[in-house]
């Protein structure tokens, strides 16, 4: 999931602004805390083409379920986002639809917009209903306060205004060179628990200025989250407001849809690296990558299934040298592999090969092997040993990743008192 970009690239890392034809307004309309800002509007004047992946979740939110009719409607297109955070207004029945539906009137109504292009999410507490008698009259205020989006205005507030447990505002920005024009990729989110593959608990917006119809910005979008928001896990849970939204303004003209997709993906793996880094009482993070797989799927449900295990998070929040737990997650990873062709380094130490741990006598090996357990991020691989035959490069093609973090003593103290 590592973004490395050469001098020479045409994708660039970039401040932290939205690109053009986006601009946002937040507000604070104590919708848990008392001064601070919790409602996030993104306006799209020129309108944008939309395209979103949301939660697979049967008790989905009411506000997931306004959105996916929305973009249903509009084709793909939108003028609005509005986010909340303190209140996932899901699990809230008849009076939490109503209550979404409300707060997207107002937002159409002081936009002059159609409903169908505004486009809705929350996070926050499930089963609580939003207090609208405290968000209705603050949103017609955000909408005029929706400043001149020519140059686009800065990510931070709108990444802040949606965090919860969240410790820090998490964005990302790239600029690509497409011949004479400069096109832009940033993105926002916010996630630090409930996270797993095919959505977690996290919202995340991307947004673009370059010009791109809504079949080929979905398609980007899809292969982006599928590098990045899939291959993470904090904790195995998702939520019932799992999103992540992608809009185009055109403003600043076609791009090479390779140099976009690049961009796309580039954004969301900073964004995807960040939750984990942020998840809920973070100590430190591993990496689990997986090599000379037979097929990329395989190599897929081993590195998911190690990162996710309990005893290897809980063997890294300790930073215990306890390889053995690497090993025996893959052996039950459902694969089929032989024992005796499994290698796995830790922090690029080989600690088993050949059936057998490798030698552990030097002082300064097992001094190495312990700081490599102890970073602040471990980095484990594992080659399962398949397609040698057919030479390295070819092998190398079967690999995948996944990013996860220790099970702290803290998580747990987050989540036992998270309403109370």
């Amino acid at each position: 999931m590592s973004a490395v970009i050469s001098a020479t690239s045409a994708v660039q890392t970039a401040a932290f602004n939205w690109p053009r034809g986006f601009c946002t307004a937040v507000a604070a309309a104590a919708i848990k805390k008392q001064g601070r800002a919790d409602l996030a509007l993104l306006s799209m004047p020129t309108g944008a083409v939309a395209a979103a992946i949301f939660t697979r979740n049967i008790f989905a939110a009411a506000p997931i379920e306004i959105s996916r009719r929305h973009l249903k409607e509009s084709r793909g297109h939108a003028t609005a986002l509005l986010l909340n955070s303190g209140c996932a207004n899901a699990a809230t029945g008849p009076r939490g639809l109503a209550n979404a539906q409300e707060c997207v009137d107002l937002v159409a109504r002081s936009l002059g917009c159609a409903c169908e292009a505004v486009l809705v999410n929350s996070t926050g507490v499930i089963g609580v209903q939003l207090p609208l008698e405290r968000i209705a009259p603050v949103i017609p205020l955000m909408c005029a306060r929706i400043p001149d989006c020519a140059d686009g205005g800065e990510l931070e507030p709108f990444a802040r205004a949606i965090m919860t447990t969240d410790t820090m505002p998490k964005m990302s920005s790239r600029t690509i060179q497409c011949g004479d024009c400069v096109i832009r990729v940033s993105g926002v989110a916010k996630g630090a628990g409930m996270i797993r593959p095919d959505m977690a608990t996290m919202i995340s917006v991307l947004a673009t200025d370059a010009a791109v119809d809504a079949a080929t910005l979905d398609r980007i979008l899809r292969a982006a989250a599928d590098a990045s928001f899939h291959r993470i896990s904090i904790d195995g849970d998702t939520s019932t407001n799992d999103s992540v939204f992608a809009f185009a303004s055109g403003l600043a003209g076609n791009c090479d849809s390779a140099l976009l997709a690049q961009a796309f993906r580039e954004v969301a793996c900073d964004l995807a690296r960040m939750i984990v880094c942020d998840g809920e009482g973070f100590e430190r993070s591993l990496r689990v990558r997986v090599t000379n797989a037979a097929t990329r799927a395989d190599a897929l449900k081993v590195a998911e299934t190690v990162a996710s295990s309990l005893l290897v998070r809980t063997a890294i929040t300790g930073g215990d040298p306890n390889w053995g737990r690497i090993i025996a997650a893959a052996g039950r990873a459902g694969v089929a592999f032989r024992a005796s062709d499994l290698t796995l380094t830790v922090g690029g130490i080989l600690l088993f090969a050949n059936s057998e741990p490798i030698n552990m006598d030097s002082p300064a090996r097992i001094n190495a092997v312990r700081a490599a357990f102890n970073g602040t991020h471990v980095e484990i691989e594992l080659s399962l040993g398949a397609d040698m035959s057919a030479g390295t490069a070819a092998a190398e093609m079967h690999s995948d990743e996944f990013l996860s973090c220790g099970l702290t003593t803290e998580y747990v103290r987050l989540n036992a008192d998270y309403t109370s």
